[in-house]
């Protein structure tokens, strides 16, 4: 793999740190010389679960692994309870937390998938789904595929590293940055206060969050009063932005650009260009990436994506096109995410969207997050419930925003109950 030899190629000053936080840094010198005595035993083609975060030796374990031509599983301890389910699924050979690493007893060969990989003497790279529906997808790549993106030098800037270890995003940023002499600052206290005092201590430049993150950065009161100065460019992805949410942040932080990113990790990294800093219209593509809109949903090509899913059968066609399954509206060569195939609700025969009403009633004052469901209805097929989180359900004007809706959505699109609480969020700090 020679991912080390590359890393010193490519780094001016070895001794210059890559990755800094509170109490460490981690620089490519550390690199060839930290502490990895308990990965000694670990052999290519191995697969590993590595459980850490953005800390100097999770991230020397990982690199080190992927030199010995592994195929590296990150988890986060936030997932502990679905480890067992983990590490079945991806036919898990060792646990390594911090400088423990952790033989498990194998009862299985492993999948043919993997056994390509293997054979290729290559480092694999899997990665599990969300699993909003049903379990999570075991999706396995081919690591030396995933690195090839990151020949072609680009800038990097000094980069917090929000994005959790076991995300495509997250990944991306690091390695992103390694080879190209940026910096990532890591953090362990995600909460929108700590993010931009982090923020201010390092000089971080760049914020790479999500929409729900950035909805709590408003519902926070933080900014614009609190909102570093150092902080150049924000950009978000992972789960659909909501037109209100980036119109309010645009006027607030003028001098930030707000770029939106858009992937997925069967697919691999796309590159995305924004229309304009607060619109929601984007341009994807990349090297060899392809799209095309087929009955509105987005269709995409790309020669990075994944060998396929370790416990579910291929998405992909048989000429390679993956259907990404999200809904679009078109202007030129732009496109702008609208929802999903899954999120489309049928109610006596008219089919919307769950999220124009979400749009809808986050543009009400004091609605700080909102959770839109589709229940069955003996007489229409479907109906349409709402769950309000709101800045106090005590003085709500319920009567006001019922009012509200009758005059901004349809008859059909019309809430049946609307009911208080709080919005789930999950750790990667996407609305479930």
């Amino acid at each position: 793999m020679e991912l080390i030899e590359k890393l010193v190629s490519n780094t001016s000053n070895p001794n210059e740190p890559f990755l800094i936080g509170e109490k460490e840094k981690l620089s490519v010198s550390d690199v060839l010389n930290g502490y990895v005595e308990h990965l000694k035993e670990i052999e290519s083609g191995q697969v590993v679960a590595l459980i850490g975060d953005f800390d100097a030796q999770s991230i020397l374990n990982l690199l080190i692994l992927i030199e010995k031509n592994t195929i590296v599983v990150p988890l986060t301890n936030e997932t502990i309870n679905d480890h067992s389910y983990f590490f079945e699924t991806a036919e898990v050979d060792w646990v390594v937390e911090g400088v423990v690493a952790t033989k498990r007893e194998s009862t299985s060969q492993h999948n043919s998938l993997i056994k390509t990989i293997v054979e290729k003497n290559n480092p694999g790279l899997v990665l599990f789904s969300t699993g909003t529906t049903g379990r999570p997808k075991a999706i396995l790549h081919d690591m030396s595929q995933f690195l090839a993106r990151f020949e072609t030098p680009r800038p990097a800037l000094r980069t917090l590293g929000f994005l959790l270890f076991d995300h495509i995003g997250g990944l991306n940023t690091l390695l992103h940055t390694m080879f190209n002499s940026g910096l990532v600052i890591s953090i362990t206290d995600r909460s929108p206060s700590s993010v931009l005092e982090i923020c201010r201590k390092y000089e971080v430049e760049a914020l790479p969050t999500t929409p729900t993150f950035l909805r709590m950065l408003l519902i926070s009161g933080l900014i614009p009063d609190s909102f570093p100065p150092c902080l150049k460019i924000v950009t978000y992805g992972t789960e659909r932005m909501d037109q209100g949410t980036l119109n309010t942040l645009s006027d607030l932080l003028p001098s930030v650009d707000f770029r939106q990113t858009y992937g997925m990790s069967e697919l691999g990294i796309l590159r995305v260009k924004s229309k304009d800093r607060n619109s929601l219209f984007m341009k994807v593509g990349g090297e060899g990436v392809l799209t095309k809109v087929i009955d509105d949903v987005l269709h995409i090509y790309s020669p990075n994506r994944m060998l396929g899913y370790l416990n579910a059968d291929s998405p992909f066609e048989s000429d390679g096109w993956y259907n990404t399954k999200d809904i679009v509206e078109t202007d030129g060569e732009y496109v702008r995410i609208t929802g999903r195939t899954s999120d489309v609700i049928n109610v006596g025969g008219l089919k919307f969207l769950a999220s124009e009403v979400e749009r809808i009633s986050l543009n009400f004052d004091s609605v700080e997050l909102v959770k839109v469901l589709s229940k069955k209805n003996p007489v229409t097929g479907e109906h349409v419930e709402l769950i309000l989180q709101v800045t106090n359900s005590s003085d709500f004007p319920m009567e006001l925003f019922k009012e509200y809706l009758k005059q901004n959505l349809p008859s059909h699109m019309q809430p049946l109950r609307i009911s208080f609480g709080a919005v789930e969020i999950g750790h990667r700090f996407k609305q479930k």
